[in-house]
């Protein structure tokens, strides 16, 4: 099965929705989604807003992109480092 991706406006929406009394039930059936889902997102997302949640979303992005960058130099200096070590 296809994950969806959800909006971090619907994100909010749906937690918004959440807290402010509708039953999770309600909430889950409206956006297609589990109530374990819904509960963890109430516990990564609780008390952002939009604008919150799409910076911390590009903050995770650009350290997933840096951790990838440390990886290939990684494997870079170690393959450097063998060549090297060859040579002598």
């Amino acid at each position: 099965m296809k994950k969806q991706q959800f909006t971090e406006t619907q994100i909010t929406t749906a937690l918004k929705q959440y807290e402010g009394g509708r039953q999770a039930h309600d909430v889950c059936r409206e956006y297609g989604i589990s109530k374990a889902t819904l509960y963890n997102w109430r516990k990564k997302y609780s008390g952002m807003d939009s604008s919150h949640l799409r910076e911390l979303k590009a903050l995770q992005d650009e350290n997933r992109r840096l951790k990838q960058m440390y990886a290939e130099l990684s494997l870079d200096y170690q393959l450097a480092k063998t060549v090297i070590e060859k040579k002598f």
